[in-house]
C-alpha cells in the first residue's frame, strides 16, 4: 500500500514536471513584457510609489481570480472524458442543448468564434514572446539594437522548421529548462524584494482600487496592461488532456504562481529603487555579469512557451477538422507512441508567415503589446460564456448558481475586453482581423458542407429499396469487394449509381461505409464499428470515432472481422464520389460565401490521404452540384 502511494506520488510530480514545460511557459514568459508595458510602453502610467504598489496589486488579483480561480479551480472540472480546450468546452455545451435548435446555433456561434480568436493570439504570442527575450540584448550593449529582429526572425525560422520532426526529442527537456526558468524568476525576483520589502504592502487589494479611483482617465489602459499577466491562462485548460487535472493545479500552485508573484514584485521593488530601470524592468532584475546568461535563458523559455502554442494551433484544427468546421488537410505524425504529437504543414507555415509579418510591422515588443490582449480576453470571455452553461447543464448547478459565479469572472474579462478596445488603433486591430477571417471561413465551410449534404439527399435514392430493385432486375456481379464511401448511411452514394450507370456491372460484395464523428475526444476500439448485413451481399458498416482520434478506414475495416466480414485489401476498391460544385444565385447561402466555400472545397485535402486508403485501390466517380 505505501510503495503504491510512493508510486502515485511520483506519477504526479513527474506529470507536474512535464507539464511545467508546456503548459505554463506562454504566462510563463509575461514578466518579459507586462510591467515594462505599463511604465514604458507606448502608452506609460506615471511613475510613481502609489502607482507601481497599484499596479502590482491588480496584477497579483488578476492571477489569483482569473487564473486561479477561474481556470485551474472551476473550469478544469469541465472536461469531455479528460480533454479540454475550446473545442471540447464546444462539445459539452452542444451536448445539453442538443433538443434545442436554437440554442445549439448560438452556442455553435460563441465556440467558433472563441476558436478563431485562438488562432489570432497565436499569431502574437510567439512574435512578443521571442521579441521581447532577444531585445534583452540591448541591456548588454545598443549595439545590439539593429540585430534585434533579424535574430529574432533566425530563432522563430529555426522554430517552426523544426516542428516537421515532432516534439517528442526536444519536449524531453522542456520541464527542466522550465523549472529552471521559473526558479530564476523567484530568485531575482527575491533578490530585491529583499532590498526594498515594502512592495509586498501590494498584495493587499485596496491599492489596487485606490490606483484604479485615483487614475480614473487612465483606469482603462492600466486594465489592458495588467492582462498581459494572464495570457496564456487558456494553455492550462487546453493541454489538460496531456497530463490530467491534478499535476496541472500542483505545478501552479505550488510552483508557478509564487515564481511568477516573486518576480512581478521584484520588478515594482527595482522601479521603486531606481525608476530608470522601468524601461526593461525584468532584464534590469539581474546583476550586469549575468545579462546575457539571462537573454540565453528566456529565448529558451520563449521558444518553448512558442511550441506550446504551436502545437495548441495543430491540435484545435485537427478537432475543428473533425467536428466539420474547417476543410481536410495534411496531418502528419510525429511520433509512433504518442497520438496527440502531429504535424499540419499547412498550419505550420502560415502562422509563420503571419508571425514574421508581425515581427517585420511592429518591430518591438511595446508595439506588439498593443496587438496583445484583445484576442485572448475575447476567448477568455467566450470560455466564460460556455462554461456557464456547462455548469448549470452538465454539472447541475441550475442557472442561478452558474450565472452568479460566471458573471464575476465576467465583470473582470468585460473589463479587461473594454480595456483592450483601446489598442485596436496601435495594433489592436490585427488579431480581430484574423480572428474574423477565420470566422468567416469555418461557419461558410461549415454551413457550405451541410448545404451540400442537402443537395446530395435530395437527390439521393433510399439504400433498401433500391437492393431491392437490384434484386428484381440483377445486374453483372464481378469479383471482388467494393467499398463506397457514404455520409449518409440510408442511401445510395451517387460514386455508386455512377459506376453502375457507366460499367453495367456490381461487385461481388458491395459495402457501405459511413463515418460518424461523435463530440467525445476518442472512441474505444470496441466501438469503432457497427456492422450490418443486407441483402443481395450487400453491408453497411458504420465507423465511429472521436474528434481527436485519427481517422484510419483500412484499420477499422479490418475490426470487422469479428462480426463475419473479412477483408483482402489487393481484392477490395474504394470508389468515392469527386463533387464538381456550381455556385447560383438566389441559394441558401450568400453568393460570395458560395464561391469561397468552392474554393475552399477545390483546395481540402483528399479523402483518401485523410482515411489513409491505399491510392492504387481508390476509384473516383465525379458528379456535378449546382449549391
Amino acid at each position: 500500500m505505501h510503495d503504491s502511494v510512493q508510486t502515485t506520488k511520483a506519477r504526479l510530480a513527474a506529470l507536474a514536471l512535464a507539464a511545467l514545460g508546456v503548459v505554463y511557459g506562454d504566462i510563463g514568459t509575461s514578466p518579459l513584457y507586462a510591467m515594462k508595458e505599463v511604465f514604458a510602453g507606448n502608452h506609460p502610467i506615471p511613475l510613481t510609489e502609489t502607482n507601481v504598489l497599484g499596479s502590482l496589486s491588480l496584477f497579483f488579483w488578476a492571477l489569483i481570480i482569473v487564473v486561479s480561480l477561474k481556470y485551474v479551480v472551476f473550469i478544469m472540472r469541465a472536461d469531455n472524458r479528460g480533454e479540454g480546450g475550446i473545442m471540447a468546452l464546444i462539445a459539452l455545451a452542444l451536448h445539453e442543448a442538443q433538443d434545442r435548435k436554437r440554442r445549439q446555433q448560438i452556442i455553435m456561434i460563441i465556440g467558433i468564434l472563441g476558436a478563431a480568436m485562438f488562432y489570432g493570439d497565436g499569431m502574437v504570442t510567439p512574435a512578443i514572446s521571442v521579441l521581447s527575450a532577444v531585445e534583452g540584448l540591448e541591456i548588454v550593449t545598443p549595439a545590439f539594437k539593429p540585430f534585434v529582429i533579424p535574430i529574432t526572425l533566425v530563432v522563430l525560422f529555426g522554430l517552426f522548421f523544426i516542428q516537421r520532426r515532432g516534439t517528442a526529442t526536444v519536449g524531453v527537456m522542456f520541464g527542466p529548462v522550465m523549472m529552471l526558468w521559473f526558479s530564476t524568476l523567484a530568485l531575482l525576483g527575491l533578490w530585491n524584494i529583499m532590498a526594498n520589502p515594502h512592495v509586498l504592502l501590494a498584495a493587499n487589494p485596496v491599492y489596487g482600487f485606490e490606483f484604479l479611483l485615483a487614475n480614473k482617465a487612465m483606469a482603462l489602459v492600466a486594465m489592458g496592461n495588467v492582462v498581459l499577466a494572464v495570457t496564456g491562462a487558456e494553455a492550462l485548460y487546453a493541454d489538460m488532456g496531456h497530463f490530467g487535472r491534478k499535476p496541472i493545479q500542483l505545478a501552479w500552485f505550488s510552483f508557478v504562481l509564487p515564481a511568477l508573484m516573486l518576480n512581478y514584485f521584484g520588478q515594482g521593488a527595482l522601479i521603486l529603487a531606481d525608476p530608470a530601470a522601468a524601461t526593461n524592468p525584468f532584464f534590469n532584475l539581474a546583476p550586469e555579469w549575468a545579462v546575457m546568461p539571462l537573454v540565453c535563458l528566456a529565448t529558451l523559455a520563449t521558444v518553448i512557451a512558442c511550441q506550446a502554442v504551436i502545437s495548441g494551433a495543430f491540435s484545435v484544427t485537427r478537432q475543428a477538422m473533425q467536428l466539420g468546421f474547417v476543410p481536410r488537410m495534411e496531418v502528419q505524425h510525429t511520433s509512433e507512441k504518442e497520438q496527440g504529437q502531429i504535424y499540419l504543414p499547412g498550419v505550420n507555415w502560415g502562422l509563420f508567415g503571419a508571425v514574421a509579418v508581425l515581427v517585420l510591422g511592429f518591430k518591438s515588443s511595446n508595439n506588439l503589446a498593443a496587438a496583445y490582449g484583445i484576442a485572448v480576453t475575447g476567448d477568455m470571455v467566450i470560455t466564460s460564456l460556455l462554461a456557464t452553461v456547462v455548469a448549470a447543464k452538465v454539472w447541475r448547478w441550475g442557472w442561478s448558481r452558474a450565472v452568479l459565479l460566471f458573471t464575476g469572472f465576467l465583470v473582470v474579462e468585460l473589463t479587461f475586453l473594454t480595456a483592450n478596445i483601446l489598442k485596436i488603433p496601435d495594433g489592436g486591430w490585427f488579431p480581430l482581423v484574423v480572428g474574423v477571417f477565420v470566422f468567416v471561413l469555418m461557419t461558410t465551410w461549415k454551413r457550405g458542407r451541410q448545404l451540400l449534404a442537402d443537395r446530395l439527399k435530395g437527390e439521393a435514392l433510399q439504400l433498401l429499396p433500391f437492393i431491392d430493385s437490384i434484386a428484381v432486375s440483377p445486374p453483372t456481379r464481378v469479383p471482388g469487394t467494393a467499398v463506397f464511401l457514404n455520409a449518409d448511411p440510408n442511401g445510395v452514394p451517387h460514386s455508386l449509381l455512377h459506376n453502375l450507370m457507366h460499367n453495367k456491372v456490381l461487385h461481388e460484395r458491395v459495402i457501405m461505409v459511413s463515418v460518424q464523428i461523435f463530440d467525445v475526444p476518442y472512441v474505444p476500439e470496441i466501438d469503432r464499428v457497427e456492422v450490418h448485413k443486407l441483402k443481395e451481399n450487400f453491408f453497411r458498416v458504420i465507423v465511429q470515432y472521436g474528434f481527436k482520434d485519427d481517422p484510419d478506414i483500412p484499420q477499422a475495416l479490418s475490426l470487422c472481422a469479428d462480426y463475419g466480414l473479412s477483408f483482402e485489401m489487393l481484392e477490395t476498391s474504394f470508389f468515392l464520389g469527386r463533387e464538381t460544385l456550381i455556385p447560383r444565385l438566389g441559394s441558401e447561402m450568400a453568393f460570395w460565401r458560395e464561391k469561397l466555400f468552392i474554393a475552399l472545397f477545390r483546395n481540402a485535402g483528399s479523402a483518401t490521404s485523410f482515411f489513409k486508403i491505399p491510392s492504387n485501390r481508390v476509384v473516383e466517380l465525379g458528379t456535378q452540384v449546382v449549391l
